[in-house]
């Protein structure tokens, strides 16, 4: 039995797997989001860990005897996230999250101090990652910055306070711009560039490894028994294509969770930084992946929903799915900047506009406004993808919270004009792939743990309203390029 640790923005997951692959478990707990100024995303560690003992009660109270027999946990988590601790391996302040924004102005000065910043890391500077966050902490808390002895990634703090290890793994450690993503090894340069040093830094191991052991009075806590072992586990969209067993080279997935993420696996280093595309390491030896990310996806959704009072997230979609093809031309455009953009637009200033309205819209033409943008951006950053010809796409998954509306899905293949694939428990992905890490470290083989899950539906791309869904593409980039000023 093997367990899979998913520390999201907005929950923490815990799967139980067993090596049949059956998913004998799943348990939850509920993150929020701290913004105390335009711009910032902060969280408290302690609520990290507060969500951990919860799922662990629930899976002790509903599946206590498959507890009993884990014999590996692996960690997937939220990407570049700077959680910075004292010498004495105390949090100094609360953890500033990937979807934070202010450290623009420090992009600017990394980029200038290291002109060989994309061709090492594999990526522009954004606000996003975690190195500019370490600039802000620099000039704008001094006194936090000379304190700080070790930065970890979000899921790395949830391994240090389970087994005392300063821990991180190559996929997760790609996202700070710290790491010599082709060497796969800290960057002394990029790191000097920061007022940091390797000894500020977690060792590295490869995410199919092990990288400590949980502690026993934790596994005594929780109805663990004997030596369970922790994989170096994976930032969560790698640990999302692990647990669909997309790691062959041109396999991929578009993921519709908080952010949108369109990510394909790769064989080699290809980094293309010029528009914001990702090049990262995967969470397996000697791969990498290709990735592009907008910040605001599901969660452009949820914040609709709330903003135009429908009941949900599934009410919207289905105000949406209402909107006949021959009307969808005349619908406002909606740019779903909420948080900025990364991917292709590398802008943190960035902001969501609806535009176009009339007397004729209503709540519906609105809905279906909102998810069209999302989908507009996530085909924008799909179009930053760069695969050799000897790598050519194979197959791409559709995951996250968002895809359990195939009417969305469908929609995305349309646009993409790409077939997605709906895959059996593609919801679990991050916490799935998680414990599939864990049962590689505890000896399984990759060929084995890493089989597609059974296919649920393949959303085949239509060619009707192929031209409206061009031509309203190409109204969305102009509107962008026509306010991208008035941001500022």
């Amino acid at each position: 039995m093997y367990l899979g640790l998913d520390l999201g923005t907005s929950e923490l997951k815990a799967l139980l797997l067993a090596d049949d692959h059956r998913i004998v478990g799943v348990a939850r707990a509920s993150l929020t989001v701290q913004r105390p100024h335009p711009l910032w995303s902060e969280q408290a560690p302690a609520q990290w860990w507060q969500a951990l003992e919860q799922v662990m009660a629930q899976l002790r109270g509903a599946h206590g005897e498959a507890l009993s027999a884990v014999r590996a946990i692996g960690l997937s988590g939220q990407m570049h996230g700077a959680t910075l601790l004292d010498a004495a391996g105390e949090v100094l302040r609360p953890a500033i999250l990937w979807n934070d924004g202010r450290s623009g102005a420090q992009c600017e000065a990394l980029a200038r101090a290291v002109p060989r910043l994309g061709d090492i890391a594999g990526n522009l500077a954004m606000p996003g990652f975690t190195a500019p966050k370490l600039l802000w902490v620099r000039e704008h808390e001094p006194e936090v910055f000379a304190r700080v002895a070790r930065v970890l990634l979000p899921k790395d703090w949830l391994r240090f306070m389970l087994s005392g290890e300063a821990v991180s793994e190559m996929s997760d450690a790609a996202g700070t711009l710290w790491l010599d993503v082709g060497a796969r090894d800290w960057s002394d340069e990029l790191l000097a560039a920061t007022g940091l040093t390797r000894a500020h830094m977690p060792r590295l191991v490869e995410g199919s490894e092990v990288s400590a052991l949980l502690k026993p009075e934790l596994a005594s806590r929780w109805g663990l028994q004997g030596s369970v072992k922790i994989a170096g586990g994976a930032g969560d969209n790698a640990a999302s294509a692990v647990g669909m067993g997309l790691v062959e080279p041109g396999q991929g997935f578009v993921s519709l969770g908080t952010s949108g993420v369109v990510f394909v696996s790769t064989d080699r280093f290809l980094p293309n930084p010029a528009q914001a595309m990702h090049a990262f390491c995967h969470a397996l030896p000697k791969r990498w992946h290709q990735m592009s990310v907008m910040l605001s996806a599901a969660s452009a959704v949820s914040w609709a929903a709330k903003t135009f009072k429908f009941a949900d997230e599934a009410a919207l979609l289905e105000a949406a799915a209402s909107v006949p093809m021959l009307q969808r031309e005349r619908c406002p455009l909606f740019l779903p900047y909420l948080s900025g953009e990364r991917s292709p637009h590398n802008d943190p200033n960035a902001q969501g506009v609806l535009f176009g309205l009339t007397h004729a819209h209503g709540p519906a033409e609105i809905a279906y406004a909102v998810v069209e943008g999302v989908s507009f951006g996530l085909r924008d950053g799909f179009d930053t993808l760069r695969l050799p010809a000897d790598m050519p796409l194979r197959e791409v998954a559709l995951v996250g919270g968002g895809a359990r509306s195939v009417w969305w899905g469908q929609l995305l293949a349309d646009i993409f004009q790409v077939p997605l694939t709906l895959y059996a428990g593609s919801e679990t992905g991050g916490a799935l792939g998680a414990a599939r890490l864990a049962w590689l470290a505890d000896g399984g083989e990759v060929g084995k743990v890493c089989a597609l899950p059974p296919v649920k539906q393949q959303l085949v791309a239509s060619t009707e309203g192929a031209d409206v869904h061009r031509a309203r593409h190409a109204r969305f980039q102009a509107l962008y390029k026509a306010v991208q000023a008035q941001f500022q």
